[in-house]
């Protein structure tokens, strides 16, 4: 038995989808932040400090600036990773939402389908007999 996709769409519990739906947008609005943000460097004042260190200095503090700028992307990486976490977690739990009112409609529907088959059978049953 096909079920119309206008059908099915009026089978999903929309309150509880709407309900959740915030917490999805503030979820990806998180994500988007840290995806979004990027990190430049002062070019002036890196231009300052070079003219003013030896070249054994200037390698030491390009080493140190370039373990900064690793520190701070994974960072940003731990934030994202979290953020993502909880927009899956939250995307989980309206799925499984979903599934639970899926399978009592589903079952709805069998028993709409037995009681139906009941009263055909019936009727069958009193027109054969008069």
């Amino acid at each position: 038995m096909a079920i119309s996709l206008f059908a099915a769409l009026k089978l999903v519990p929309w309150a509880d989808v709407v309900s959740n739906a915030p917490l999805v947008v503030d979820g990806a609005k998180k994500l988007w932040k840290v995806v979004g943000k990027k990190k430049t460097q002062s070019t002036a004042d890196n231009a300052e400090i070079e003219h003013e260190l030896t070249p054994d200095e200037r390698a030491i503090a390009a080493v140190k600036l370039r373990v900064s700028s690793l520190e701070a992307n994974v960072a940003d990486l731990q934030r994202e990773m979290v953020s993502s976490a909880e927009l899956i977690k939250a995307l989980a739990d309206q799925n499984s939402q979903l599934i639970k009112a899926v399978g009592l409609q589903r079952r709805l529907l069998l028993a709409v389908i037995a009681i139906l088959g009941a009263v055909a059978v019936s009727c069958v049953y009193l027109l054969w007999v008069r």
